[in-house]
């Protein structure tokens, strides 16, 4: 009998596509055979629990999750945090002075730790607030409006005038400002972003620094369409022992220390795949800016490339460094050779769509 009973996965709250729960789907199937148990579908209310599980969650868990079996990292792929903000960019900058409404746990601690190391820039549960907010970053240049639980760039707007900030406040839902919040932050020109994560997964532990590539929705509009991974065997130090581009060290730096600070001022934060965006570009006055832009605490992206890189780690414990990349393209065209078709169909919001990993040596 193995160690464990089953994977299951865990359904969010969070509405998702169909092509994403299929991804999973297909993550978790991966995930159980390097486990070596059981894959058992997704968990149902009621469903009995009794012996050791192991979770693939849609989301970052939030709240206590005992009852499930989940004692720490090693029983999840993913995060658990103790409120729900900190599961979304709205933990990546302060408050303004004397906010309107905060939400219960909200700390201003985590804000004065990571200021080095994110962009200039607010979270508001008020539309008061938010516009108080956005005037002052306007003083500096352009603002950008950012949903706190969007992904792939989706729902985001760039703001020039006061004007502009007045009409895109006014669209917004009062509500879900207060319930969720909103992240001003300033604007960067021609970003470059990039990922820096750890999976730790059946006692490997895997680090990596990336980049993202974007692509056209079919609309005409930019959005994520995936990461190009290098991984080492280690933790963030051993990532720090490459050779790595003066860039790309910094981004590795800022994530370290983002990460540091928030497992300190909220101790409760538990993860076993973990994920910063670090946009580095310039702002308004043509100045080089460097910073964290969220962190991502639940399978992601990125996360095929780690799951079948780290299928490749296990199978040769000799192997210190590899390449992995995701790719998702809004084309009705089948993967290229020599990839690992993740999915490819029409159930996408904006159409056809196909979405592969590839694999190789470093």
């Amino acid at each position: 009998m193995s160690a464990c009973d089953g994977l299951l996965l865990l359904p969010g709250a969070a509405q998702h596509m169909a092509h994403e729960r299929m991804v999973q789907r297909l993550l978790g199937e991966k995930l159980a055979q390097l486990l070596d148990c059981p894959f058992l579908g997704p968990y149902q209310p009621g469903m009995s629990v009794s012996g050791h599980h192991y979770f693939l969650p849609e989301d970052t868990l939030i709240g206590d999750v005992s009852a499930l079996g989940i004692e720490g990292p090693e029983d999840f792929f993913g995060g658990q945090v103790e409120h729900a903000f900190l599961a979304t960019k709205a933990i990546s900058h302060p408050a303004i002075h004397a906010p309107r409404h905060l939400p219960a746990g909200w700390s201003e601690r985590l804000a004065l730790q990571a200021d080095s190391v994110t962009l200039q820039g607010f979270s508001v549960f008020d539309l008061e607030d938010a516009a108080e907010a956005g005037q002052r970053l306007l003083r500096d240049g352009p603002l950008r409006l950012k949903p706190v639980d969007g992904t792939g760039g989706r729902g985001q707007q760039v703001v020039r005038t006061h004007r502009e900030l007045e009409r895109a406040l006014a669209g917004l839902d009062e509500q879900r400002i207060h319930d969720q919040g909103l992240v001003l932050e300033e604007d960067l020109q021609q970003p470059s972003t990039y990922s820096v994560g750890q999976i730790q997964v059946a006692g490997v532990t895997l680090s990596y620094h990336g980049t993202q590539q974007l692509t056209d929705d079919g609309h005409g509009n930019p959005v994520y369409g995936g990461s190009q991974l290098t991984l080492v065997r280690g933790d963030f130090l051993a990532l720090m022992a490459l050779d790595l581009p003066r860039t790309v060290r910094l981004a590795v730096q800022q994530a370290r220390i983002f990460e540091l600070a928030a497992l300190e001022v909220y101790p409760s934060i538990r993860a076993s795949r973990r994920n910063y965006d670090v946009a580095q570009g310039l702002n308004a006055r043509g100045q080089s800016r460097s910073g964290v832009l969220e962190q991502s605490w639940r399978v992601g992206g990125a996360s095929a490339a780690e799951i079948f890189a780290l299928e490749a780690f296990m199978h040769d414990p000799q192997l210190q460094t590899l390449q992995a990349s995701t790719h998702e393209c809004y084309q009705d065209a089948p993967p290229p050779p020599g990839s690992i078709c993740l999915y490819q169909g029409q159930e996408s919001e904006d159409g056809p769509l196909a979405k592969y990993v590839k694999v190789g040596p470093s």
